[in-house]
Order: C-alpha cells, then structure tokens, then sequence
C-alpha cells in the first residue's frame, strides 16, 4: 500500500526514484521487485498526454451573446513559443488504463532547447505585423511591443474607431505596464 501511495504522490517519478523512498519506508526489495510491484498494482510507465490552458476559451463563452458587431471591435494579441528542434520526449508516468486523462498524469509543458517566441495580433478585419522577441518580456520590451505592434496594428485594422484590446497574458504584463483599456482574455 505505501507503495501506491509513493506512486500517487508524484506519478512522474522514475523507477529509481520510487525504488529509493520505497526502500527508505522500510521495505526491503530489489529494484526489479519494485517494478513488479507497481505493475501488479496496475500501473504502466507511459508518455504523458500534454493539456493546454483554456483561459481564453473562457473568457470567449462569457461573451457568447456578443453580436458580430461586437466581436469586430477586438484586436486579440498573443506571445507563442515556437520550437524549432525537438528534444526527447521527456519524463514519463506511471498510470494505470483509463487514466490518460487523469490531472495527477498529464504533463504540463515540454521545454525544448531551440526555440523563438512571436507576439502578433489579429481582428476580424485582419492581421497586424509580427514581432520576433529576442529577449525576455520586461516592462520596456513589453512597452516596445505596444508602441511598434499593437497600437500599428489597431490604427491599421480599426481606423480611427474605438476597439478592445485583449491579451491573454495581461495580469502579467499590467505588472510591467499599466494598461488600464486592456481586457484579460
């Protein structure tokens, strides 16, 4: 029984790694006696799925009775990271059938070692200019987003009419710059 509860506790854990505080509870056994154990338990050691973040879906069903005209008024802006090479696959999880989808067993990001990250932002009456970031996002690279990208952008897709700005990371970025006219999405 403790060893499930070792399991359970950090379902990323490596043989070894649940080999040792096994063994450190007390229980005297082999590494291979370990893994037999957690495989009678019904635990396989497997790649996590990966679940992404689905902040901005919500904030989107909040708004499911906006009309058309509405909608046309956001500039939706965003900061992705794109991977260039691909690394292993990384850490894997020990997991029994039917528990895929299980929280304690997904993955939450992967890091890869090459990678280059891009803020854009786009309407429904078009996209705005991309900006390649070279650096870490600090209050002047994120002021320097705003100037050179987003308010071209806006000028660009909406004229001289009225739009709202929407950044999924703004509770981060209102840290750097205040920016009262932003809605968190």
């Amino acid at each position: 029984r403790s060893l499930v509860r070792i399991v359970k506790q950090n379902r990323f854990k490596n043989l070894s790694e649940l080999h040792k505080e096994w063994t450190e509870a007390g229980v005297k056994a082999s590494r291979a006696t370990t893994h037999r154990r957690v495989k009678e338990f019904g635990y396989s050691c497997r790649i996590p799925l990966v679940k992404p973040l689905l902040r901005r879906l919500t904030w989107a069903k909040e708004k499911k009775n906006w009309t058309v005209a509405q909608w046309s008024k956001v500039l939706f802006s965003d900061e992705s990271k794109f991977c260039i090479s691909f690394g292993n696959q990384g850490p894997r999880v020990w997991r029994k059938g039917g528990e895929a989808h299980s929280p304690s067993c997904l993955k939450s990001s992967v890091k890869f070692p090459q990678s280059v990250m891009i803020w854009g932002a786009m309407s429904s009456a078009g996209v705005g200019p991309l900006c390649f970031l070279k650096t870490k996002v600090t209050a002047p690279v994120y002021q320097e987003i705003l100037e050179h990208f987003m308010l071209p952008s806006a000028d660009q897709l909406f004229e001289d009419a009225d739009f709202i700005f929407t950044c999924p990371h703004c509770q981060n970025h209102q840290k750097l710059v205040k920016i009262p006219w932003c809605w968190c999405a």
